[in-house]
């Protein structure tokens, strides 16, 4: 009988190399010090590849399955306990490396709440509600009172209780726009003049205020014009006021906005005042000097004084539209562009600058309170 044809019953299983003890305690050392070696979750993983999936371990459990019955439970036993050991080893390894890499990540992103940080950039309020507040707390710092009214107004608010009647040029469609149906007797306000009328009619004198608000009329949007606006008019209804009293007012105003410079008046005419006047102030640029010096000044254009605005004692017919006895009280009136007032004072030379909303703009007026 042929003695390789049977069952090999004296095989040793030590016989085979890589199923040795000393082979197999070999294998469990080179994987613990790679393990130890590896400084990173990413060679740790190539250290488990080469000694744990791939490794000596590894392959001495392949050799098992040709043992004979009789010689597979000891080798069993010993590659099992190698390959408990290795995969200890690379769980202690990998539960260190995690740890060290939370505490690396909590030290590196760690956030000081005590140190100055670089922030977004401060946003700008517009320079128009700037200047607004700064027109109006001239005013309220002498106890004027704020009003306000809407920006739909009907033709009577806008127009009639003005003293501007039917046939007036301001009430054609090229200088007004009127709310649908053109003959409702709504419009979008043309001036601030409204707020006025509705203060005198709810209100007993004496009446002092103050009122700022959008205005919209039919022009063309250009370096000068804007079909939608701002105003800001004054209103004082008391007994015995003058217009000694409307040209303290304005001298008043421009010296604070402008600094110490005269003004002066030209005769005028407006529907809603009687007598009517327009005033000029001196150019606080050039300040009216040598007419040579001046003649290169853009503020003025040369002519040493800036327009201001009309203004005016409200016409007796107004006092009555509002249930005011004439005879009793009187009232001055006066009123300017807000836009105009922040061209002049910040030198401010294109009206679209001011309407378009580019945020580098309003970021030269910054955050003033």
């Amino acid at each position: 009988m042929d003695p390789m044809s049977g069952p090999n019953t004296s095989y040793d299983p030590v016989a085979v190399a890589a199923l040795e003890p000393a082979a197999l305690e070999a294998a469990v050392a080179a994987a613990q010090a790679a393990f130890d070696g590896a400084g990173t979750l990413d060679a740790l993983k190539a250290a488990r590849l080469a000694h744990l999936d791939k490794g000596a371990v590894a392959l001495a459990r392949r050799e098992i399955g040709a043992l004979p019955p009789t010689a597979k439970a000891e080798a069993g036993k010993r590659v099992g306990d190698a390959m408990a050991a290795v995969r200890t080893a690379y769980e202690a390894r990998e539960t260190a490396l995690q740890a060290e890499a939370a505490e690396r990540i909590l030290v590196q992103e760690r956030v000081d709440v005590t140190m100055p940080v670089a922030r977004r950039a401060v946003g700008a309020r517009h320079p128009l509600e700037l200047t607004q507040e700064r027109l109006m707390d001239i005013f309220v710092g002498q106890g004027w009172e704020v009003a306000e009214g809407p920006e739909v107004e009907s033709e009577w608010m806008n127009f009639d209780a003005l003293n501007l009647g039917k046939d007036h040029p301001a009430r054609q469609m090229q200088d007004t726009f009127f709310v649908d149906p053109p003959d409702g007797g709504l419009v979008l306000r043309t001036q601030t003049s409204p707020i006025q009328i509705r203060t005198m009619l709810t209100r007993t004198p004496p009446i002092y205020v103050v009122a700022p608000g959008k205005v919209f009329r039919t022009d063309d949007l250009d370096a000068t014009h804007t079909p939608v606006f701002h105003q800001i008019e004054l209103l004082a209804v008391d007994k015995g006021l003058t217009m000694a009293h409307l040209r303290g007012s304005i001298d008043h105003f421009v010296r604070a906005m402008f600094g110490d410079v005269r003004t002066r008046v030209r005769a005028s005419y407006f529907p809603f005042t009687e007598p009517s006047m327009e005033t000029d102030f001196e150019c606080f640029v050039c300040l009216g000097g040598d007419p040579l010096v001046r003649s290169d000044c853009r503020t003025c254009g040369g002519s040493g004084w800036i327009e201001l605005g009309g203004s005016g004692m409200v016409n007796r017919k107004v006092l009555t539209a509002c249930g005011i006895d004439p005879d009793v009280y009187t009232g001055f009136a006066f009123g300017f562009g807000i836009e105009r007032a922040l061209q002049l004072r910040n030198g401010v030379s294109d009206m679209r600058d001011i309407v378009e909303g580019d945020v580098r703009f309003s970021a030269q007026f910054g955050m003033a309170v």
